[in-house]
């Protein structure tokens, strides 16, 4: 009878376990309202979905130093670097909760000596102690095995792997958005470094121009062809020009700072290799918007914030099973014997197994409490899902027209700039020939100054705006990113001598 029942309570655990029987909710994908078009999106924009034509977006800048830099960038930033970190920690949570499946066995084994008694001091011997002070001294051994393995009836071991899932695909996600981060920062600063060296290089030929009208109004000056007024305005007006290129500097080499530290280098690495002045990055490849739906299977951190509340209405089941009873089955195997050679003896070997249940019967609502903050903090989750799409949206909005707008702008500061280059010419050569006034001249320079300043920092606008497109359509590094390796090789992990601390 008692073989019978354990055999029915084994089978019946067994069964149960094979139906794959679980509590709580069964996660289904949020789903969202979106429109079917982007309001701002050009007949360009709109093209075909964006898929593979999105992927490294930045190559149709077709500047190689850029690419090259975007490689170092992914290669040794510190924030890929802790996002690769994250993706091995939650491998290794899941691989923890996996192993709550299976039974556990553990080993045990002691040998102890004891010695002869001794009699008490100036009495008589008893018969019994003077036995045991005439035997030799025996060494009992001891040896088990306990095992045991939770059912899991109802399946919160299994939410935990499900949660445990959820998590890893989730920091993988969070790696993918750090890349896309990352490539939009470097392609940003890249822009900004690049105008900055423009803006240098314009205001030293604006510098050398508007020295040459101070050298001539100082001539025509003292040939009495001109007041001394318009000497000192022509000197005033090429230092203001002189005093905006440390300024200039200071901005190009704050921007190379920033793209050094993108590439996990020290602040002044990249100084010789982004000496040579090189033309701000533009394209005329558009980048395909799609529609808003696309942005569900494109931004990462979008996909990330959907794992999320994935993992979130696992826990759910996992809260919701600690309600019901834990059935376990454990068993034990022991043997004790003088001798070593007598623990496998028949006589010296005990063994026992069975089922045990626990059941939570008062606990003052605390599980229950569990269970209901877990959904809450699923639908904390959900909000956070719904709020990663619109802000998504947001930015594609944005993106394209900034991008579109900025694109009209420097049509029209090219144009002015043109005019002014025109005027600021005649104005010269009219001046020299003493049919304008020095005004004319003073004012057709300043002009044309700002006019091409304007322009330089509309095109890197322009590059930043191609740029926050690329990263809102969720366009990115398209190559496999290796995290499974850790940055620190730790040696002689088993048993060993204690190095002496580090001195602080």
């Amino acid at each position: 009878m008692r073989h019978s029942h354990l055999d029915f309570v084994a089978a019946l655990a067994l069964a149960a376990l094979q139906a794959g029987c679980a509590v709580g909710p069964d996660y289904a994908k949020p789903d969202m309202a979106l429109p079917s078009r982007w309001t701002q999106a050009s007949a360009d924009a709109r093209g075909s979905s964006p898929a593979a034509s999105l992927d490294a977006w930045w190559r149709g800048f077709n500047d190689p130093l850029l690419d090259e830099l975007m490689d170092e960038a992914v290669a040794g930033n510190a924030d890929v670097a802790s996002a690769k970190a994250k993706i091995r920690e939650a491998r290794a949570t899941r691989r923890q909760a996996e192993a709550g499946l299976g039974p556990s066995l553990t080993g045990s084994a002691s040998a102890s000596e004891t010695g002869p008694q001794s009699a008490g001091g100036g009495g008589a011997t008893t018969a019994a102690s003077t036995s045991a002070s005439s035997s030799a001294a025996t060494a009992p051994f001891e040896a088990g095995l306990d095992a045991s393995w939770e059912l899991d009836l109802f399946g919160g071991k299994r939410r935990d792997v499900e949660a445990a899932v959820y998590g890893e695909q989730a920091v993988e996600e969070d790696l993918r958005s750090t890349l896309l981060t990352l490539v939009g920062d470097v392609g940003a600063n890249y822009a900004e470094a690049r105008g900055y060296q423009a803006q240098i290089a314009l205001a030293q030929r604006t510098l050398v121009s508007q020295r040459r009208t101070a050298d001539l109004t100082r001539v025509k000056f003292e040939a009495g062809s001109a007041s001394g007024a318009d000497a000192a305005k022509a000197d005033a007006q090429a230092a203001n020009t002189a005093a905006d290129i440390p300024t200039y500097r200071a901005d190009y080499a704050e921007a190379v700072h920033r793209l050094s530290v993108l590439t996990g280098r020290a602040p002044g690495a990249l100084y010789d290799r982004m000496l040579v002045p090189r033309a701000i990055p533009v394209t005329r490849k558009p980048l395909p918007a799609g529609v808003p739906a696309d942005l569900l299977s494109r931004r990462p951190d979008v996909r990330a914030a959907e794992r999320r509340v994935a993992q979130a209405t696992a826990k759910i089941g996992a809260a919701e099973a600690a309600l019901y009873p834990d059935v376990s089955l454990t068993g034990s195997l022991s043997t004790a014997a003088s001798r070593p050679g007598e623990l496998l003896r028949a006589s010296s070997v005990s063994w026992s197994w069975g089922p045990s249940v626990s059941i939570p019967i008062v606990d003052g609502g605390k599980l229950a409490a569990e269970r209901d903050a877990t959904q809450a903090q699923r639908d904390e989750y959900l909000a956070s899902w719904r709020s990663s799409v619109l802000t998504a949206m947001e930015d594609v909005e944005n993106a394209l027209v900034s991008l579109a707008q900025e694109g009209a702008r420097v049509k029209a500061l090219g144009a002015s700039a043109d005019g002014y280059r025109k005027a600021a010419d005649l104005s010269r050569t009219q001046y020299e020939a003493g049919k304008a006034s020095f005004l004319d001249v003073l004012d057709a320079e300043r002009s044309l100054y700002s006019a091409e300043d304007s322009l330089i920092q509309s095109r890197v606008s322009l590059a930043k705006d191609y740029v926050a497109l690329g990263k809102a359509l969720g366009g990115g590094w398209d190559a496999p990113v290796d995290a499974s390796r850790p940055d620190v090789a730790d040696e002689a992990m088993g048993p060993h001598l204690r190095s002496q601390l580090a001195a602080p």
